[in-house]
């Protein structure tokens, strides 16, 4: 049976169905896995990753990957990209020449660089987070003790929705019949010069050049049904469409893309290249006089991607494709020879091709009812230029995964599931906005002169190139008030229209003067910070793993001041109290930070101080493990690795410090004073779901578990019934 089978007649129920195995669905499932939701990921293509396709890893991209545990994995194996060379006709003699080199990645915007991978690396690194993870999470669910897998040459046939059931938190009102297909179905189609014998690639399939192949797929099936295997329904409580530009599901709700196509078609080279071109080696934006442009982008194992500007549409009457059957390696490497001269440039080795048009389009919709979404391509196009396809669609769902798994669990409500489309729909128009005018002055022929109206300014072409390198980077990301982001302001304004506010009172407003660069609506910037207990430097962002859990971040300042242990107390005693919010949102039986987990980072000099000048509630007890020693970090300087300057560098204040509310994605929600427990309480209050606790507090009250020193060297004592972290999470 499949996974989540429950009856012999094939009928089964999950919490997630993911239709499509690219990025976007890979990033869901990866964050069901971690989260322990039976989900299953189903793809109409067969197990074979093809050469080529995306490669572009963007800073943001790159912290995510390390929140998963496997960032090191694309840093060790990609190419790194450190510098763009741009290159542009002299104005005198029409030679491309080297005009400026500018750095890839602004510096210090992220700990991390943009580098480029092959897309089945990429995907290899979730299939195999997937599995592990899965595999430890749902070890105990029956039917998933194999972990959530992805199931290829699948294909749904059915989509329906029951809407009656949306707001029923524990109906399956979505019903899916899925197909499973031939190996020889599965396999998408490839042009005559990929099967002339040489085993090379094209990803025109993938092509917005190329006809969607879903029906043709389901009318071979049906021909073959009885050798293809079996039909399945499939009742699931949610589903993500990512399954590409021509998104079955997205046609099956109706949904639409919106917006135009240019008349640029590019073709793309995987090649590696023989050439006395003197920068092949750096990621490149040549344009030539009058023959068009070409992006380099070096890669790994020798290989270079070459992004070449074709023709135009002129010739193509309104609505129809270019004739895809002139299109091929050749006449694609003929065009980079071209703008490209008089350096010349060839290849003995082609690992993979393809051509698309320019295009820009948006989803009408994100999700129906909140139980149906879509990501990726299936709700936003654009030119890949700015390597920004592959990020921005596992962003989607890095951004919807966690709501989704919490709404599952129980410990959210379905009121967070709104500022999905709020706040990824606004970033996909700003993207698209972003790209057109990037396309365009790429694919523009440059201005003569000042008098040339028609060309492009080569340096209006480098100021965008330098402004859209912090668009591209993902850490510019901001998104809009909400009920999980406490910002002043309109919520419809600042997102994509929806209204994501939730009840005005239980509505707070962050203090951002407190936090100066730790921006409410913003990914958590990154310093070095050192362990209280063992002195090893750790970046921030290292300790924001992403399993799901909140994190309420206390900058306590200095801690030997009297006044401000005086207010550190005082929190700790709210904090640690049975009906605090750290415990009153915890399911039973579960530790507070299996919800909410709870970090600190003092100022005052670390040898001054121990974590047991902190209340319990920052280092609970656990009675096989004892006491946590993670927990509690200090901005003071390391052995080996300098002066991190945390707190000056997040624009907080060293002695009074002050209080953020992080979300599961490492996203700032709340900034407040270190002793602003009842706002915490308050924005927590807003989405959480209260749950009956049973038995003891687990993270311990004023009178709960305490070190008291007999003389001998200190020793647990517990006073009280309420033991700090008695539950093991």
């Amino acid at each position: 049976m499949a996974q989540g089978t429950d009856s012999a007649d094939g009928r089964s129920e999950v919490d997630v169905l993911i239709v499509g195995a690219g990025p976007a669905g890979l990033m869901m499932a990866n964050w069901m896995s971690r989260c322990g939701i039976r989900s299953r990921i189903v793809d109409k293509r067969g197990t074979k990753i093809f050469n080529g396709q995306a490669d572009g890893l963007q800073c943001r991209t790159l912290e995510i990957f390390d929140s998963f545990d496997f960032g090191h994995r694309a840093w060790i194996e990609s190419n790194h990209m450190l510098e763009i060379c741009l290159w542009n006709p002299d104005p005198k003699t029409g030679v491309i020449h080297r005009s400026d080199r500018i750095p890839d990645t602004i510096p210090n915007i992220s700990r991390f660089q943009q580098v480029v991978l092959h897309q089945g690396r990429i995907e290899r690194f979730f299939l195999d987070s997937i599995s592990e993870n899965s595999k430890r999470t749902l070890k105990d669910v029956p039917g998933w003790e194999g972990g959530i897998q992805v199931e290829h040459g699948v294909i749904p046939t059915l989509l329906e929705f029951d809407d009656k059931q949306a707001e029923d938190n524990d109906a399956y009102p979505i019903s899916v019949k899925l197909r499973h297909l031939t190996e020889e179905e599965s396999r998408p189609k490839q042009s005559a010069t990929s099967l002339n014998g040489s085993g090379l690639q094209d990803g025109l399939f993938r092509s917005n050049l190329a006809q969607d192949d879903t029906e043709e797929m389901l009318e071979k099936s049906k021909a073959l049904e009885a050798k293809a295997g079996k039909e399945e329904t499939v009742h699931a409580k949610y589903l993500l469409g990512a399954d590409g530009a021509h998104s079955w599901v997205r046609n099956q709700l109706g949904f639409k893309l919106q917006g135009e196509s240019t008349d640029y078609i590019w073709g793309v080279l995987d090649i590696v290249p023989i050439t006395d071109f003197p920068d092949i080696r750096m990621r490149c934006a040549i344009h030539s006089e009058s023959s068009g442009s070409v992006m380099v982008i070096p890669r790994e194992n020798k290989l270079v991607r070459l992004y070449i500007q074709l023709t135009t549409t002129e010739n193509v009457e309104g609505g129809k494709k270019a004739d895809r059957s002139k299109i091929n390696p050749e006449s694609i490497l003929a065009s980079a020879q071209r703008i490209m001269s008089p350096y010349k440039i060839t290849y003995r080795y082609c690992d993979w091709w393809t051509a698309y048009q320019i295009g820009q389009r948006v989803g009408n919709n994100f999700s129906l009812k909140e139980r149906i979404f879509l990501a990726g391509d299936a709700v936003h196009t654009h030119s890949p230029k700015a390597g920004q396809g592959m990020n921005v669609s596992m962003q989607d769902a890095f951004n919807l995964g966690w709501k989704v798994a919490s709404v599952v669990k129980g410990t959210s409500t379905r009121s967070i599931l709104k500022t999905y489309q709020s706040e990824r729909r606004k970033i996909a128009q700003d993207l698209i906005d972003f790209d057109h005018r990037f396309s365009r002055l790429f694919s523009g022929r440059p201005a003569k002169d000042v008098l040339d109206e028609e060309g492009i300014s080569m340096d209006e072409f480098k100021s965008a190139f330098q402004k859209g390198n912090l668009f591209a980077s993902g850490v510019a990301v901001d998104y809009g008030a909400s009920v999980i982001v406490a910002k002043a302001g309109d919520s419809t304004e600042q997102g994509d229209g929806t209204e994501v506010l939730g009840e005005e009172k239980l509505r707070v407003i962050s203090e951002q003067e407190l936090a100066k660069e730790i921006k409410v609506g913003m990914r958590m910037p990154s310093f070095k910070v050192l362990n209280q207990a063992d002195a090893r430097p750790w970046h921030f962002q290292e300790l924001l793993k992403s399993n799901g859990t909140w994190r309420v971040v206390v900058f306590a300042g200095n801690i030997k001041s009297a006044s401000q242990k005086t207010r550190l107390d005082a929190l700790g005693e709210k904090l640690s109290s049975p009906t605090s919010f750290l415990n009153r949102f915890t399911p039973p039986q579960k530790r507070y930070d299996s919800v909410i987990e709870l970090l600190a980072v003092h100022s005052a000099p670390r040898q001054d101080v121990t974590i047991f000048d902190f209340p319990a509630v920052f280092h609970p007890w656990d009675d096989t493990d004892g006491w946590d020693y993670w927990k509690i970090f200090v901005d003071d300087v390391s052995y080996h690795e300098g002066y991190g300057d945390a707190y000056k560098n997040y624009g907080v204040e060293r002695e009074t410090g002050c209080a953020v509310i992080l979300r599961p994605d490492q996203y700032v929600a709340w900034v407040g004073e270190v002793d602003d427990y009842e706002s915490m309480d308050k924005f927590f209050s807003g989405f959480m779901v209260e749950q009956a606790r049973k038995g003891r507090a687990m993270n311990g009250g004023k009178e709960g578990a305490q070190l008291k020193n007999n003389g001998n060297g200190a020793k647990l004592s517990v006073t009280d019934e309420a033991v700090v972290g008695t539950a093991a999470a």
